[in-house]
């Protein structure tokens, strides 16, 4: 049983939420401003609890980033103190929204958010996952017709063996899961972000993930 706090109340924050809560961890949803859990539709009915996003890093043995990606940097930063010591899963990916609103350019050319967060957070474990995939597949991997593929990164080998069990928790069969190595790989997986919004416009939201096939 872990305490799982997830920074982001939006789609991908509240799917995890309520699977993660099914799987018999505690979790609570960190929101920007603590308020009556009716703003958050997507996680009706469930055993969630919710805080604001210093409470929710501070309670938790284990933190999920959801936020918006382009603003991740800033808000995690102010949170050094409530995140020293914690593993930080890091699912966004940073970029420019192009004209129509999917994801356009790049924040972080020859980098990655993942780095800047290690960088600007030294003292908390970070490990990018999931961030290859539309929302619905993080929880659903099974649903595919193909075996998808989840990345780690992250320099720390215990704290992607955790997060590797969580992934298990969210239906990923070992098989699917692909250690790439340290926190600098991030920034492969997190430039596959670029191909998303061009499926997105030809096919629509249907579930896929950027994925390894042998």
């Amino acid at each position: 049983m872990t305490s799982i706090g997830i920074l982001g109340a939006g789609r991908v924050g509240t799917t995890l939420a309520r699977t993660l809560t099914a799987a018999g961890h505690h979790v609570t949803l960190g929101r920007r401003a603590h308020g009556d859990e009716t703003d958050t539709p997507y996680a009706q009915g469930t055993a969630i609890r919710y805080a604001d996003h210093a409470t929710t890093a501070r309670t938790a043995d284990i933190v999920i980033n959801a936020t918006p990606g382009h603003s991740t940097l800033d808000r995690l930063t102010a949170l050094r103190a409530e995140l020293a010591d914690k593993i930080l899963i890091d699912v966004s990916n940073a970029t420019h929204d192009a004209p129509d609103g999917l994801p356009g350019d790049l924040c972080y050319p020859g980098s990655s958010l993942a780095e800047r967060l290690q960088d600007a957070l030294p003292g908390t474990r970070v490990v990018k996952t999931l961030n290859t995939m539309l929302f619905m597949v993080m929880t659903t991997p099974g649903a595919l017709t193909t075996p998808p593929t989840a990345y780690l990164s992250g320099n720390d080998e215990r704290a992607k063996k955790t997060v590797t069990g969580l992934l298990g928790d969210l239906g990923w069969q070992p098989a699917w899961i692909e250690d790439l190595g340290d926190i600098t790989t991030a920034r492969a997986t997190e430039a596959m972000i670029l191909v998303v919004p061009h499926i997105i416009r030809r096919n629509g939201l249907r579930p896929f993930a950027v994925s390894l096939a042998r």
